[in-house]
């Protein structure tokens, strides 16, 4: 599904992506872990294009995707969230879930004027789409309340709500329970598994290991850019890169 081969990014002196090679198969969730700083979001910049890669390759269904900008690589179904949630605060619950539909018939004047039918049609579409994933997330009761009303952890079910509103086939999870209250993420984590039972695949960003265990079937790490253990949660708490990558860590800031 997702292929990775020698991908290096650069800012300046500093390497944040060390030559990291991996590639995703049909695993229903993969989790990607870390010390902070050791280069896992910066990773997803590269994967979903918000950032270009320095070197290396990355193929999506076999199709090259290093070179492609955002939008087009969301087309391809390849999707991510990030750390802190972008909903539009002034807008519903509702209208946050249909402007996240790609490629509407009416945001072209022409389509408007001489496609009115077409229009309706898909409008509905997304209407009904959009109450699907409401009911799904359990947010229908708030549909036309501002998304600025809602609480954080709630606001991190509409952002991956208006991921879903793209219809992916890989969704890459930035952190989606960090700063949650337990009860959200307990709805956060069904709503994945429900998701992953009906064939989309995550790989995600998290901080809680407990979780990643239970989430995951396969666990990546990375340590200063590079990738150091790749294998399933129980073997990586074993692991001595691991171990000395979050040690390490601990004790210098214990020196510090």
């Amino acid at each position: 599904m997702l292929e990775l081969q020698g991908v290096c990014k650069h800012f300046g002196g500093l390497t944040a992506v060390d030559r990291v090679s991996f590639s995703l198969g049909e695993e229903a969730i993969t989790g990607l872990v870390g010390p902070n700083g050791s280069g896992k979001t910066t990773l997803f910049h590269v994967i979903s294009g918000f950032y270009s890669s320095d070197g290396g390759s990355i193929h999506f269904h076999g199709v090259p995707i290093h070179n492609l900008p955002p939008h087009e690589i969301s087309r391809l179904g390849l999707v991510r969230t990030f750390q802190h949630s972008r909903v539009v605060g002034q807008l519903s619950v509702r209208d946050n879930l249909k402007m996240a539909a790609p490629q509407q018939l009416g945001e072209n004047l022409s389509q408007v004027f001489f496609r009115r039918r077409a229009v309706r049609c898909q409008e509905r579409q997304i209407d009904a789409q959009a109450k699907r994933i409401l009911d799904l997330l359990k947010l229908d009761h708030l549909a036309e309340q501002p998304a600025e009303g809602l609480s954080y952890g709630q606001q991190k079910l509409l952002e991956l709500g208006r991921v879903l509103m793209a219809e992916p086939r890989l969704v890459l999870l930035d952190e989606p329970t960090a700063g949650v209250n337990p009860t959200l993420i307990r709805r956060i984590v069904a709503v994945i598994q429900r998701l992953a039972q009906e064939g989309i695949r995550f790989f995600l960003v998290e901080h809680n290991m407990p979780l990643v265990a239970e989430l995951c079937q396969r666990v990546l790490v990375m340590d200063a850019g590079e990738l150091i253990f790749d294998g399933s949660a129980a073997a990586a708490r074993q692991d001595e890169r691991v171990i000395e990558a979050y040690l390490g860590r601990v004790d210098a800031a214990r020196g510090a």
